[in-house]
């Protein structure tokens, strides 16, 4: 099974597993995840560098069993050129989604957070804190400048992403678009299903998940739906170049 690997798909496998082993072994990988663009420690090369990057052996099993499953048809039909860039494509739209949903997410709290620093009083420093909920942790200590500027720049670097999901979703749309009336067996699912309809129902479950999510969910669904989104649009723009598969 492994000798029907492309090259490309093998190569970015490699790349993965290694960085994750590295990781296990104590490897400083913060410098590669893509922080919100706001926060100090962004830089423009995370755009790319956090796809490589993943959380733990679930989530790099996932991505990989997904890619090595549905990543060499594609650089077949594709090329291996082709592939990269629709990749790359796809998993940069997705953290730039991401940092967008982000941002608007922030909104209010740096409506107010400017509004705190432009006007310090002892009323909206203490509006703030509570706005924020952290009065009981001050301790009866008064709310001030710095800790304000504090808790706003943790909150902006809070928000990293990492992992391959954005590309890998790029090639499931891909394969549901390309290839749509394949049957799938799936994990948990106990009958055949047809690529269209699983990519589809699946995009529709993200996009839910996105906009109701849940307290402790930490999964970056809006990424998930730029990597959709962003391989919906490459590939209509390159134009369909095959319609069924059976």
């Amino acid at each position: 099974m492994l000798n029907n690997l492309t090259p490309v798909v093998r190569n970015l496998l490699i790349v993965n597993v290694v960085l994750f082993i590295l990781k296990r072994q104590g490897f400083n990988d913060d410098w590669l995840m893509l922080h919100y663009f706001e926060a100090p420690d962004f830089h423009i090369y995370q755009l790319v560098s956090y796809l490589f990057i993943h959380a733990d052996l679930g989530h790099i099993f996932g991505n990989m069993f997904a890619l090595f499953m549905f990543g060499p048809l594609l650089e077949r039909l594709w090329g291996a050129k082709r592939f990269i860039i629709f990749y790359f494509v796809c998993g940069i739209g997705a953290g730039l989604l991401y940092s967008v949903i982000h941002y608007f997410e922030l909104s209010e709290l740096r409506r107010i957070t400017e509004v705190c620093l432009q006007d310090p009083t002892p009323l909206n420093l203490t509006s703030y804190a509570s706005h924020q909920g952290f009065s009981d942790l001050l301790g009866g200590r008064p709310m001030t400048v710095d800790l304000v500027k504090q808790y706003y720049s943790q909150v902006l670097s809070s928000g990293v992403l990492e992992g391959a999901s954005g590309a890998i979703f790029g090639i499931l749309m891909a394969f549901g678009m390309l290839f749509p009336n394949t049957e799938l067996f799936m994990f948990l699912i106990p009958f055949p299903i047809k690529a269209k309809y699983f990519v589809t129902l699946y995009g529709l479950y993200e996009l839910y998940a996105g906009i109701q999510r849940s307290h402790g969910d930490n999964v970056a669904h809006f990424a998930h739906v730029g990597g959709m989104l962003f391989a919906f649009i490459l590939i209509r723009y390159w134009g369909s170049q095959r319609n069924n598969f059976y």
